[in-house]
């Protein structure tokens, strides 16, 4: 209970600091928007090689490619605290350090599901069409994927010197992970050689999920699987943030 109690007061203050920064809201909401206005058109003539319209395609993918950049990069956010004291501050008060980690992914979670739920809303004006239950499916499996990165994110960034590092590191990172998991298009349309390589790549199957719940398949081999390796990867990546966060502090 303790725990819960502080988790929520750390939520807490870091919701209202999002909630007061309108710029950081309306530009982290914008790329993703912008490849549904500019890129999805330019799909719904093609043959994208998967069953289902081009935005059951490129939807899904964009929702991916939004847990794991908004995810990737919050830990941006705790490196600048860190260099400005605002860590150790927090560390001598009766919060628990478990919670100042579990409050800030807390507040990732709810603010990437809700720019989710924007672009699902956007996507269906556009011309999408999904049923509700798969559109619940997918903003799950964003919650989860972003939960996972935002604590692993947090947890590089405690041992990272500077903003420049962090971002070089995950960009490194984040964009062939982004292009091998086929997010704007399916990896059906790649080489044989480029199509195995994506295989090693577990965010090719979380969005495989999401497109088939996408369609209304969901009791599929695809989805299982994809849950499965989604499920496997927040918890790797949620063990290996927390123990690198609590490891900093020693």
């Amino acid at each position: 209970m303790p725990l819960l109690a502080d988790t929520g007061v750390v939520f807490s203050r870091y919701a209202r600091a999002t909630l007061r920064s309108k710029t950081n809201l309306f530009f982290g909401m914008l790329q993703p928007l912008l490849f549904l206005a500019l890129f999805g058109p330019l799909l719904t003539k093609l043959s994208l090689g998967a069953s289902g319209s081009s935005w059951q395609t490129l939807v899904p993918g964009v929702l991916i490619q939004l847990a794991l950049l908004g995810g990737s990069y919050v830990g941006l956010g705790l490196l600048v605290d860190r260099n400005l004291g605002v860590i150790d501050r927090m560390r001598v008060t009766p919060v628990s350090p478990l919670a100042l980690l579990l409050g800030r992914v807390l507040r990732d979670v709810v603010q990437l599901v809700a720019q989710s739920v924007l672009l699902v809303l956007l996507g269906l004006a556009f011309g999408l069409r999904a049923p509700l239950a798969g559109i619940l499916l997918g903003l799950l499996f964003v919650a989860v994927l972003s939960a996972a990165l935002a604590a692993l994110s947090y947890g590089l960034a405690m041992h990272i010197r500077t903003p420049p590092e962090f971002a070089a590191i995950a960009n490194t990172a984040g964009m062939p992970l982004m292009l091998l998991s086929g997010l704007l298009l399916p990896m059906s349309l790649a080489p044989g050689w480029l199509d195995g390589a994506s295989r090693a790549v577990p965010f090719r199957y979380t969005v495989d999920a999401v497109r088939q719940a996408y369609l209304g398949h969901y009791a599929t081999a695809t989805v299982t699987l994809g849950a499965a390796v989604t499920l496997a990867l927040a918890a790797v990546c949620l063990l290996t943030g927390a123990r690198l966060f609590r490891r900093a502090e020693r």
